[in-house]
């Protein structure tokens, strides 16, 4: 016998060793679904104490002698972080991960094996290992919990591949009907039935919390280009006193892409705030050195990309700054809910163009997100910055599929809803500038012979002889600069005016351009298109075509998210003989290439 199998109670954990008073909306119900051995799905906002929810009942379970909690979690940082904060109150937790010595993995696992851990952290790379695998069979476990369980769904922000094989853990475990539950800040209620799918939970209790965040001001601002964002970041700063090193307050300023975040940072500090910035591409020293001068407050200003923040918890984040839209409403609140965590009024300001959606759909072609998911992602983005509407009630409403939620008398839509509809509708508002500048657009056109990107276009025509101008020979055109009276806003609605009126039209989806109408193109268009139908394969291609099939019903994926077609194309073309030139291409990174990586060398052997 194990001893006493009946747990302590909850509230006697939460109290005495986490040392809160009582649960808040929404973690009772799920502590005692788990307590109870059944399955749950939490959705709680950011901050709202999603890890007590399986904290509190690993801590009870232990108790009893029930075993083990297993913990999936994305992000070594977060691990490391939550580890040491259970450390700080007594509580037997580690984790096991690549960034250990030998010697320390090795001393986990053998406190896990003789039965010595209430928790233990691992990714959800390493969960998949069989090697992983063969010592659930070994050790009593009391729960699976599955941490922002929003990895799994291909209609999340962040979608994971190896979530979706979590499922197979439960079937593997030494202890007979093991629960699982799955937590996140950031799901629909069509990701949440994903979630509880993919998962094979077991009826599950469904937790929602509340979404409002009555202490933070969301507000949105639409500009085109850099300069008004950093005068606006660099005023919203300014009010917060965030100039002086020495104060109470800090902010985050999110960016899409490495090279803004220093620009912006650079920016900052040419304007005499403490600023650092934190993003994947610095080395580990420089991001924990960012990190740890911010969480120490020598610098009250962070610039980061998304890859700064998760498990992060500073309870006076005054100014939360997106200076690009990010590639979901999902990934928006969930960095935006860092602000105010101590229950203080906090601003959350985002900055709107569609450039950051181009910026958005050029992030998400490196990675498997489809065409489909990126699209429906950007398009509740864009309803969101360009509605009239409560914020949080649109934000709640976007969380619980329910639309009764109370306006939150703050946000800058509701407090000044006149402004806001006349600054969103700024962008589209612009008038088209008449039929001179539509005769220098059509001929423009007419010389290029092909159709070309409405903004690239727009830019040109404006004298710009900025990269994506100059990449497709748009800086030759002989009406190159003719419009550079007129702003860029204004000739892109003059773009669109001929577009309406069917003077122009339309082209492609994923990659859309503006162009002439008529036969010429379009027949250019469907060749090109039937030469890529109908390009014949080698036997090479056949067999990864074959191979990326068998693999995807394997892992019951999709066959894209194997690899996809310009994957095999260039593997075709270039002939990899190594891992190292198989990271080369395009399509593969390193966790494709740990684990095909050594089937796909072989197959390219077999058809040299």
């Amino acid at each position: 016998m194990l001893g006493d199998l009946s747990p302590p109670p909850a509230l006697t954990v939460l109290r005495g060793v986490f040392g809160h008073a009582d649960f808040r909306g929404g973690q009772e119900k799920a502590v005692d679904a788990v307590l109870a051995g059944g399955d749950a799905v939490v959705l709680l906002p950011t901050g709202a104490g999603k890890s007590l929810c399986y904290q509190v009942p690993a801590t009870c379970l232990a108790r009893a002698g029930r075993g083990t909690t297993i913990v999936i979690s994305p992000l070594i940082a977060l691990m490391n972080d939550q580890v040491g904060a259970l450390r700080g109150r007594g509580i037997a937790a580690a984790a096991i991960h690549s960034q250990q010595e030998d010697d320390e993995q090795r001393e986990v696992i053998a406190a896990f094996v003789r039965g010595e851990l209430t928790l233990l952290y691992v990714s959800p790379e390493r969960a998949a290992l069989d090697s992983f695998k063969r010592l659930l069979g070994r050790v009593p476990i009391a729960l699976f919990a599955i941490d922002e369980a929003h990895c799994l769904s291909q209609w999340g922000h962040d979608f994971r591949p190896e979530y979706l094989r979590l499922h197979e853990l439960r079937e593997l475990a030494a202890t007979a009907r093991v629960p699982m539950i799955a937590l996140t800040a950031t799901a629909t209620p069509r990701v949440m039935r994903e979630i509880a799918t993919a998962l094979v939970l077991r009826t599950p209790t469904v937790v929602r919390g509340d979404f409002r965040r009555p202490n933070l001001r969301f507000e949105v601002r639409h500009f085109a280009g850099d300069r008004e964002r950093i005068a606006a970041t660099l005023a919203a700063c300014d009010e917060l006193g965030l100039r002086n090193r020495f104060g109470t307050g800090r902010a985050i300023i999110y960016c899409s892409t490495r090279k803004k975040a220093e620009t912006v940072a650079e920016a900052l500090r040419g304007a005499g705030f403490p600023a650092g910035y934190y993003h994947a591409g610095r080395t580990a020293l420089a991001r924990d050195r960012a990190q740890d001068a911010f969480a120490a407050g020598k610098t009250r200003i962070l610039v980061a990309t998304s890859a700064f923040g998760m498990g992060v918890d500073h309870p006076d984040v005054r100014l939360i700054v997106h200076f690009q839209t990010p590639g979901s409403l999902e990934a928006y609140y969930q960095e935006a809910g860092r602000a105010g965590r101590d229950g203080q009024p906090s601003r959350c300001l985002l900055f709107f163009g569609q450039s950051d959606l181009m910026t958005q759909r050029k992030l998400a072609r490196g990675g498997d997100a489809s065409d489909l998911r990126v699209e429906d992602m950007l398009a509740a983005m864009e309803r969101y910055a360009r509605a009239h509407r409560c914020r949080q009630a649109m934000i709640c409403a976007h969380f619980t599929g329910t639309d009764d939620h109370a306006a939150c008398a703050n946000c800058d839509a509701c407090s000044d809803p006149d402004a806001v509809a006349d600054a969103h509708e700024a962008p589209e508002a612009a008038s088209p500038l008449g039929t001179d500048a539509e005769r220098v657009i059509l001929e423009a056109l007419a010389g290029l012979g092909r159709p070309v990107g409405k903004m690239a276009l727009a830019r040109a025509l404006r004298g710009s002889n900025a990269k994506s101008v100059t990449a497709h020979g748009l800086h030759a055109l002989a009406q190159h600069g003719a419009l550079v009276a007129a702003s860029e806003d204004a000739v892109a609605a003059t773009i669109e005016a001929l577009i309406t009126s069917r003077k122009l039209v339309r082209r492609g989806k994923k990659y859309p351009t503006v162009g002439l109408p008529g036969p010429s193109t379009s027949t250019r268009a469907v060749a090109r298109k039937a030469a890529r139908t109908t390009r014949p394969h080698n036997g090479l291609g056949r067999a990864l075509d074959a191979f990326r099939r068998a693999k995807a019903r394997e892992l019951s994926w999709k066959s894209y998210m194997v690899f996809q077609r310009r994957t095999i194309d260039a593997i075709e073309a270039t002939r990899p003989s190594t891992e190292a030139e198989l990271a080369r291409v395009p399509g593969l990174g390193p966790a494709k290439i740990a684990r095909f990586g050594p089937a796909l060398l072989e197959l390219i052997r077999r058809h040299a």
